[in-house]
């Protein structure tokens, strides 16, 4: 589960603090639920003022439109970051939380381009905020599948880097190959240069920005094209065995924490270990 949660970042007990805590981080006030609502609609229309800002035409027709869309969400998400810090006791927990960090980039970006024009593209980061459209709307399920898919990724690892160190030794090998095969003349001008169209060869990308003319370098190119075919398939193997593997054991539907979307710590468990709220009963999602 994602680090930043309510319970982590301290409720103010009373008073005007309080009033924006529950708007800003919980949904379940009518008052907060429209503000995450407004907030997910802000984030996305946001984001497609970047993109259309991106096309040379569009932004040669409308600078002054787009640049003050910009700067509009731009503030409107730094109130919302000011107003998260002040309403929560733990104002660096939540600074140095997922969500607090993400937040944090999604507005610096603008102000850093009066000093660095090229971190304007970085404010694409805010697509990240929509994160939180599995607590507001109570896609716990979803998360539910996301764990899974995470767990057997993880329970996979050390196959997948096995196989990629296997990949790794072929590229170097066949890559050095072709650079003693082919020779500078041809395009191969080193070994670097020569790994670098193995990679692209055995991922069958081929950009054909370089490629081999003799004989002998064509075959062994084909050998590569052969090899990445059946090559692309070994890592998805391996997760969707381990996926199936997991499908397959004896396993009950997991209990969900309505409040963050944490899932039961033990079989047993009464409370959620992130927040505290009471989990629901055996066998139900909390959706």
């Amino acid at each position: 589960m994602l680090p930043g949660t309510q319970a982590e970042l301290g409720r103010p007990e009373s008073g005007w603090r309080r009033r924006l805590y529950e708007i800003v981080f919980e949904s379940e006030t009518p008052e907060g639920r429209l503000f995450d609502k407004v907030l997910v609609v802000a984030i996305l229309v946001s984001i497609a003022v970047v993109v259309v800002d991106s096309v040379p035409a569009l932004h040669d027709r409308h600078p002054v439109a787009l640049n003050a869309a910009e700067w509009f969400f731009t503030l409107l998400f730094t109130v919302e970051y000011v107003a998260r810090l002040v309403s929560v006791e733990r104002p660096l927990r939540y600074a140095r939380s997922f969500f607090g960090i993400v937040d944090l980039l999604s507005v610096l970006p603008t102000y850093l381009a009066f000093f660095l024009p090229e971190t304007h593209a970085l404010i694409d980061v805010r697509i990240l905020r929509l994160l939180r459209v599995f607590r507001i709307f109570k896609l716990t399920d979803y998360l539910v599948e996301y764990q899974m898919l995470a767990e057997a990724l993880a329970a996979s690892r050390r196959k997948i880097l096995v196989f990629l160190s296997a990949v790794l030794m072929a590229v170097l090998i066949l890559g050095t190959l072709l650079y003693v095969v082919e020779g500078p003349e041809h395009g191969f001008k080193d070994i670097p240069t020569s790994v670098y169209w193995a990679i692209t060869t055995i991922t069958t990308v081929g950009f054909g920005d370089i490629t081999p003319k003799t004989d002998l370098g064509r075959f062994i190119a084909s050998v590569m094209m052969l090899i990445g075919w059946g090559t692309l398939a070994v890592p998805t193997g391996i997760v969707t065995a381990e996926m199936t593997a997991r499908r397959h054991r004896p396993m009950f539907l997991p209990r969900v924490c309505t409040q963050c979307g944490a899932a039961a710590a033990t079989g047993d468990a009464r409370y959620c270990h992130l927040c505290g709220t009471a989990l629901p009963a055996e066998g139900a999602s909390g959706a």
